[in-house]
C-alpha cells in the first residue's frame, strides 16, 4: 500500500492508497466521520453542505459523471464500494496512469477547457438530493482567516513578503476583500451547471486524451464558467506553471471552454461565463491574509511532506495574485454592464 498525497486536514478524508497485488493495482479512499479535523475542515452530515461526508461515494454509486459521457471527461471506474462495520466506506477505483495535470503544457490545459465546455454546456441540470449549494460562499466562509493582517503594516514589512509581493497588491487585495459580498452574490446570480468545484492539476490526469477527474467530493450546484475560475489561478498558485504564463493560460482556457460551450448548443451570452470567471477571484480572498501569518514559517508542499523553496512561491503567488485583481476589476466593469 502506498500512501497518495491528499489534504490531511479534511475531516472526511480517512486517507488515500494505490493498493498493489501482483500485476494489478487499484486506488482506495476512505470516506469517514468519525476524525478528529481543525476548524474549517469538519465533516458534515447535511448532503448540501460543501463537505458531505459520504458526497462522493453518492457520486460513484449514482453514476453521476457518466452524464458527461462523450465529451472527453470522465472519473476513474468504480470497482467497489464497501460499508464498514465501523461505519467508513472504502472507495475502491481504478488506478489511472498517465500524465497528471501538474505536468501538463499549456495546450493541454486547453484541451481540458474544451472539453469541461462540453460537458457544461450539455448538462447544465443535474438534481440530486446529495449535491452541494452556495459551495463558494459556505466554503470561503468557513475558515478562519486573519483578515486584519490585510491592514497590518508589520505584516506586510516582514522580508518574505516586503522582497516578494509587488507593492500595489496590498490595497488590491483590501479593494477585494471589502467586495467579498458583492462578488458572492455575482456568483449567486449568474447561469447554473453542474461543476465539479474542486478542479486542479492534481485532480485530474491524462489518459489518452480524456481528462479523468479525481476527487467528486465538492461536486455540485455552480456557475458556469466557476470550474475554469479554480483550475487557472491554481496551476500557479501550487507552482506547476509559472505566473508569467497566466495571460497565456487564462486566454487558451477559457477561449476552449467557450468553443466547447457552443458547440454543445449553449447559446448563452459568453459575458455571463467571463463575468463567473473573474469573480470567482473571490475565492482567494484568503489566501494572502493567511500568507502574511504565515511568512516565518517552514513553507511545505500540498500535503504538507516536503519543503518549498519559501521566496519562489511568495513571489509567483504575489504575481497570481495581481493577476487576479485584474479579473476582479474585470468582473466589477461586466457587472456594471450586465
Amino acid at each position: 500500500m502506498e500512501p497518495l498525497t491528499h489534504n490531511p486536514k479534511n475531516g472526511v478524508t480517512g486517507g488515500i492508497w494505490r493498493v498493489r497485488r501482483g500485476s494489478r493495482s487499484a486506488v482506495l479512499k476512505v470516506l469517514t466521520r468519525r476524525k478528529d479535523a481543525p476548524d474549517g475542515w469538519r465533516h458534515s452530515d447535511d448532503p448540501r453542505h460543501w463537505n458531505y461526508w459520504r458526497r462522493e461515494a453518492d457520486v460513484y454509486a449514482d453514476g453521476l459523471p457518466e452524464l458527461w459521457a462523450g465529451t472527453g471527461l470522465r472519473a476513474p471506474k468504480l470497482l467497489a464500494l464497501v460499508e464498514r462495520d465501523d461505519g467508513d466506506l472504502a472507495l475502491w477505483t481504478e488506478d489511472v496512469s498517465g500524465p497528471p495535470g501538474t505536468s501538463w503544457d499549456v495546450e493541454r490545459h486547453a484541451l481540458l477547457g474544451h472539453q469541461l465546455g462540453l460537458a457544461q454546456g450539455a448538462v447544465r441540470e443535474a438534481e440530486r438530493p446529495w449535491l452541494s449549494r452556495s459551495f463558494l460562499r459556505d466554503y470561503s466562509g468557513t475558515h478562519r482567516v486573519p483578515y486584519e493582517l490585510l491592514d497590518d503594516d508589520e505584516a506586510w514589512r516582514q522580508p518574505l513578503v516586503a522582497e516578494n509581493f509587488p507593492p500595489e497588491l496590498r490595497g488590491e487585495l483590501v479593494r477585494l476583500h471589502r467586495d467579498r459580498e458583492r462578488f458572492l452574490s455575482i456568483m449567486e446570480s449568474l447561469p447554473r451547471t453542474l461543476c465539479h468545484l474542486d478542479l486542479w492539476p492534481s485532480n485530474v490526469i491524462d489518459a489518452d486524451g480524456e481528462s479523468v477527474l479525481l476527487d467528486w467530493a465538492f461536486t455540485g450546484d455552480g456557475a458556469l464558467g466557476e470550474d475554469v475560475g479554480n483550475h487557472v489561478p491554481d496551476s500557479v498558485f501550487d507552482l506547476f506553471l509559472p505566473a508569467a504564463r497566466l495571460p497565456e493560460l487564462d486566454a487558451a482556457v477559457y477561449g476552449a471552454y467557450l468553443r466547447g460551450l457552443r458547440e454543445s448548443g449553449w447559446r448563452g451570452d459568453e459575458r455571463l461565463v467571463r463575468l463567473a470567471v473573474c469573480a470567482s477571484a473571490i475565492k482567494y480572498d484568503f489566501l494572502a491574509p493567511l500568507m502574511l501569518a504565515r511568512a516565518g514559517e517552514e513553507q511545505l508542499d500540498y500535503g504538507g511532506s516536503r519543503p518549498v523553496d519559501a521566496a519562489r512561491r511568495y513571489r509567483e503567488r504575489g504575481a497570481a495574485l495581481m493577476y487576479l485583481a485584474g479579473w476582479a476589476d474585470e468582473a466589477r466593469r461586466l457587472s456594471e454592464h450586465l
